[in-house]
Formats: structure tokens, C-alpha cells, sequence
């Protein structure tokens, strides 16, 4: 037997606006509303299920990472400039308004509206390059 992440639940104060702003992103699309859930579905089949939770609340960020296409890349890199959003070419947010070229590709990180850590890359860590 195979395992294979199904989905994670994402928190956020408005998982409907959450869902649709990494969507947009990602030139993706958010799912209807099933349950107390907006997923969010990638190409290879991974949902992430953004759950909302009180405005009181405190959020954890998490890291989520998106291998993409070359020409994906462009694509998501153009929404987020567009956007607004600022963006680093490291984990520790130090290096802003860079991506990184890292393993031979680019990759960039960014956070959503409750402060979870995207990061986008065309190359899998330790492929080389």
C-alpha cells in the first residue's frame, strides 16, 4: 500500500478569503464550502482545507511549499507582484523583494492573510543544479 497526504486544514480567521486569495495566487480554485471547510485543491490531488476559527484566536503559521513548472512560476510570481505582496528568497524573511535559485530553479516565499508561510519552487530540494 501506498500512503499519499489526502489534506491538511489550514486555520484562518476567514477561511473563505483565505482559500480564494492562495487560489488566485496559485491560479487555482477555492472549492465550495463542504462542512466547516473552503479546500483548495493542487494537481496532484492534495486538499488543503482552510477551517475558520474565531477572530480571537491565535493563529500558528505553518509552512506549506508548491513545486511548480517553469512557466507556472511566471504565472504565480507575476499574480503576487501584482497583488502587492511582498516576498523573500529565504525562510527567515530577511531577503525581500528576491527569489532564490536554489537547487538550480527559483523559489520565493510569501504569507497569506493569517500569517502562514507560502513558498513557491520549480525544483525539489536536493535535486541539484
Amino acid at each position: 500500500m501506498s500512503v499519499d497526504l489526502n489534506h491538511t486544514i489550514v486555520r484562518a480567521h476567514d477561511h473563505r478569503a483565505a482559500a480564494e486569495f492562495l487560489a488566485r495566487i496559485l491560479g487555482l480554485e477555492a472549492g465550495e464550502t463542504w462542512g466547516p471547510f473552503v479546500p483548495v485543491q493542487s494537481a496532484n490531488g492534495v486538499t488543503l482545507d482552510y477551517m475558520a476559527v474565531p477572530d480571537d484566536e491565535e493563529i500558528t503559521g505553518q509552512h506549506y511549499a508548491f513545486l511548480v513548472s517553469e512557466e507556472e512560476f511566471d504565472g504565480i510570481f507575476r499574480r503576487v507582484r501584482e497583488a502587492g505582496v511582498t516576498y523573500y528568497a529565504d525562510p527567515a524573511y530577511r531577503r525581500a523583494d528576491e527569489i532564490n535559485h536554489n537547487d538550480g530553479g527559483r523559489g520565493f516565499y510569501f504569507r497569506d492573510p493569517d500569517g502562514h508561510s507560502m513558498e513557491v519552487i520549480t525544483r525539489p530540494y536536493g535535486s541539484g543544479g
